[in-house]
């Protein structure tokens, strides 16, 4: 086995009523795809679907066609992200609810908690809301954890649902802004062997680098990146319960490739509301994703296929340039040479994303470079 690719899922992409109010009536992520525009020269977008067209993930010939495609390019499964907000309240669950319930497409899966807020904070998007409108806010309780866990106890012992060690793969995307998450990580464990599993399987996700750091009291405080060692970051999401950290090397990337503290500045003055268009040159910034405790065996590094938000945030919002299949090989020859000292079972890597085409992270087929990035993963994934 070189690697087990597991392919972030976005299971945004079919009307929804929360939707309809927010961004009008029909609204799914395909709205702002299709109307993006190119805002440089050589800016490649709308970029459009080819094979499976505009879909809707209602359907179910839909799902069986994505299935097809990722299990031939190599791919394990799919990583549904899940949107529960606390108190029952979910978003976006349909498709996934409906793969369970009807055993098809027949094909791994797992499951990442979304655990963030929703906003209007960087969409703008005309809408009937004011803009940093807070949408759905988070709400934890250890009720609500039982209660979660219980709903997703079906798929937990689904024989489809993707393991580790002989345990369901869960991953928590925002490990650091969970409170209290030692607590429900101890919860959860109980649970599943209440339940007759032999415990879970939880993956934080988190960048693997940071400009803070967390203080003993639990408070953030401004701090240098440390771009030569991960090692700091990693310890603290190992510390809180998890069984190995998903690592996301985008930031550290992009600090390498353009300066660590030109990054700083450009991100301090987007966030006072000082719009800076950049562009980064993928290849060049790609290099710097994995950190040296990559290869460790409980960490699981990301590819990223290709970046590009300006769908969403309708500006130059540090567009990746050069995002080619030939390209991204070489991305994807690098990280599997970080996994290939791993035990099999731990030679995992996550892709960022199957279909993310608001935020310009797919490897689904388009107009311009076809079946360019499953070809790729295909030929270095198949034995």
């Amino acid at each position: 086995m070189k690697a087990r690719v597991i392919a972030l899922y976005l299971p945004q992409f079919h009307p929804i009523p929360e939707n309809d109010s927010w961004w009008g009536p029909g609204f799914t992520e395909w709205t702002n795809v299709a109307k993006a525009k190119p805002l440089f020269r050589g800016h490649e977008q709308p970029k459009i679907p080819a094979d499976l067209g505009f879909y809707d993930l209602r359907l179910p010939e839909t799902r069986e066609l994505q299935a097809k495609m990722a299990r031939d390019a190599g791919i394990e499964g799919f990583c549904y992200y899940h949107y529960w907000f606390g108190n029952g309240k979910q978003l976006l669950e349909r498709p996934f609810n409906e793969v369970l319930e009807s055993g098809k497409p027949d094909f791994p899966f797992c499951l990442c908690w979304a655990n963030h807020d929703w906003t209007n904070r960087t969409w703008t998007n005309q809408s009937n809301l004011k803009k940093n409108t807070m949408m759905i806010k988070m709400e934890y309780s250890m009720e609500d954890h039982r209660n979660h866990f219980m709903s997703l106890l079906p798929a937990f012992r689904d024989r489809r649902y993707i393991k580790v060690d002989g345990k369901p793969l869960f991953m928590i995307y925002s490990s650091f802004q969970f409170p209290h998450v030692q607590e429900y990580i101890q919860l959860w464990q109980e649970l599943a062997k209440e339940n007759g599993l032999p415990g879970i399987y939880f993956v934080g996700g988190t960048q693997s680098t940071f400009s803070f750091r967390i203080t003993d009291e639990g408070r953030r405080e401004a701090s240098v990146p440390d771009l030569k060692s991960s090692a700091k970051v990693f310890d603290e999401v190992l510390a809180m319960g998890f069984d190995a950290v998903n690592s996301y090397g985008k930031r550290r990337g992009e600090m390498l490739a353009e300066g660590r503290f030109q990054n700083i500045c450009r991100n301090a003055l987007q966030k006072f509301g000082i719009p800076l268009s950049k562009k980064y040159d993928y290849l060049k910034t790609v290099k710097g994703f994995f950190a040296p405790e990559d290869s460790w065996e409980n960490v699981f590094p990301t590819i990223l296929p290709q970046w590009d938000r300006s769908p969403r945030v309708g500006s130059a919002d540090g567009v990746y340039v050069h995002a080619t299949p030939e390209n991204f090989r070489k991305h994807v020859l690098h990280a599997l040479d970080v996994v290939k000292d791993k035990e099999n079972e731990h030679r995992i890597i996550f892709l960022k994303s199957w279909n993310e085409w608001g935020e310009g992270n797919y490897v689904e087929p388009d107009l311009r470079y076809g079946h360019g990035f499953l070809d790729v993963l295909s030929d270095l994934l198949k034995d």
